[in-house]
């Protein structure tokens, strides 16, 4: 009997050897067979610089850690320094990045065009992963009536009725500096995330910019729980993007219900507002006694109201959309605008001679100055040549194979860009280390071709360009007109920068105001 079931046991666990023998090898055979497929369909890659890489992980290691390190921007950076302009590294599927911005531009407007490129897979669940279908996560004929629906609204003629709200919100800008000084230090980034969270919040959900009076359409805005939300939303895109896993999002980690919490009160936000707009669109009414003016004649009645196909669903995910666009990204290119000309007192003087004479032939910062201000958006333009704040945060995939400087990109490749790069790129930009906002202006035919890319390229270029450099021409033509200011960290305000989803200073940017005599 014992020799029996000794025998058994043995049997067993030979049985057991075996299986795992066979689960091993079925393994390894997988892993292989996978290697051998991806080094055959992407052997034309194997020619491309590429960054040292674990033999089964790739280059996964070094994406993660820079992303927890939020210095992913920064790597790309390095990679096309020490690469060259057109590199590949691997995560799986390959990833070629460019840096050269005549490639990016055309890369992108043909690709796009003729249907070679498309946003990728991974980074379009991403968007939509933020809180719902959203406008950046949609491709084709989806992607099309949603575009239309919101080109009007942004475009720089309807934009022009708007001068008035950002004007207001400008000013109060001014105001709380000029309660600061003289002399007082002033971080400046969450100043200018107030400023742009309120414009847009006005514009799309027509809740007033002062913040005293009262939004009877719904909940106040608390612009530092909004960004928060909307903060601990964009950091999970860009590990999503880069990897992170889209089920990670239901275990119970710390990340996880942050997420969960951001879009819980972001939703709770903006509800009420979208069903008041879908509720005026099902009635047919544009005179409600309960509702102010500045809400009716809000951009999300007026989407709401020509377009049938928005729900309330797909209405607070637009409207969270919106909301990342419109803040983060004028508000850290403003705050390197102001660094960059405490940095260049050269610069810093002309800026202001500009500004003094506008000011005494118009008497203020309006329509008409805006068109006599180019040195000032030549400012904006420079800066965002150094400080591309949205750099390395989104990706093409080849559907099928293209060529790109001469080189086959085979299908199911990602395409990233560093504007990081590109924006110091010394054959395209001279002298790209130096801020020089006349290179903007010169009229000779080279220069005035220089590449503007930062707000995207085609037919899917930044529905908000003409808002964010109207915004950020008027906030820094009136800090010019009232006050001089110098950085308190010197360059490296300029130097210690971080990513969550965009570019930002680490230090928020400290600055010490003086009042202009």
């Amino acid at each position: 009997m014992f020799q029996e079931i000794a025998a058994q046991i043995a049997f067993s666990s030979s049985s057991l050897n075996l299986f795992t023998v066979l689960g091993v090898t079925s393994t390894a055979g997988i892993l292989g067979w996978r290697w051998w497929k991806q080094k055959n369909a992407y052997k034309s890659l194997q020619s491309l610089p590429s960054p040292p890489k674990h033999w089964l992980l790739g280059n996964i290691p070094q994406v993660l850690a820079a992303v927890k390190q939020k210095k992913f921007f920064q790597l790309l950076f390095d990679w096309s320094q020490q690469l060259g302009p057109m590199y590949v590294y691997w995560t799986g599927n390959p990833i070629v990045v460019l840096s050269k911005p005549k490639v990016i531009e055309d890369t992108i407007v043909n690709g796009m065009r003729d249907g070679s490129l498309v946003r990728s897979e991974r980074a379009s669940k991403a968007w939509n992963d933020i809180g719902g279908p959203i406008l950046l996560g949609q491709s084709g004929t989806e992607w099309q009536w949603r575009r239309k629906a919101w080109n009007p609204e942004f475009s720089s003629s309807s934009l022009s009725k708007y001068v008035d709200i950002i004007s207001q919100a400008c000013e109060q800008v001014i105001e709380k500096i000029q309660e600061a000084a003289p002399p007082k230090e002033l971080q400046v980034d969450p100043l200018f995330v107030e400023l742009t969270m309120r414009v847009i919040s006005s514009l799309v959900l027509g809740i007033p910019v002062d913040g005293k009076t009262a939004s009877p359409e719904g909940p106040p805005l608390d612009v530092l729980k909004v960004y928060e939300a909307m903060s601990i939303l964009t950091y999970r895109f860009l590990r999503v993007a880069t990897g992170e896993k889209m089920w990670m999002k239901y275990l119970p980690t710390e990340n996880s219900r942050d997420y969960w919490a951001a879009r819980r009160y972001l939703e709770e936000f903006l509800t009420p507002r979208v069903d008041l707009a879908l509720q005026i669109r099902e009635q047919n009414k544009t005179d409600l006694g309960q509702v102010s003016s500045l809400f009716q004649e809000s951009m999300l009645v007026k989407i709401a109201a020509k377009e049938p196909n928005y729900n309330r669903e797909s209405l607070i995910a637009e409207t969270i959309e919106l909301l990342l666009a419109g803040t983060d990204t004028t508000a850290h290119t403003l705050s390197f605008a102001v660094a960059e000309l405490s940095l260049n007192p050269r610069v810093f003087q002309q800026a202001q001679v500009v500004v003094d004479q506008v000011w005494q032939s118009q008497g203020a910062i309006n329509t008409e100055s805006f068109k006599e201000l180019s040195y000032i958006r030549a400012i904006i333009k420079e800066t965002l040549r150094l400080y591309s704040v949205a750099s390395g945060s989104n990706s093409l995939e080849a559907k099928r194979e293209i060529v790109i400087e001469g080189q086959v990109i085979p299908r199911g490749a990602k395409i990233f860009w560093s504007m990081l790069a590109a924006g110091r790129d010394p054959e395209v930009y001279s002298h790209p280390e130096e801020f020089l906002p006349e290179r903007w202006l010169d009229k000779s035919k080279e220069i005035s071709q220089l590449p503007m890319i930062d707000f995207g390229s085609g037919s899917h270029r930044c529905l908000g360009e003409h808002l964010s450099m109207l915004e950020a021409t008027v906030m820094l033509a009136l800090l010019l007109h009232y006050f001089d200011w110098e950085l308190v960290n010197g360059r490296s305000s300029v130097e210690q920068l971080q990513q969550n989803l965009l570019i930002y200073p680490s230090d928020r940017m400290p600055v010490r105001f003086r009042l202009r005599k």
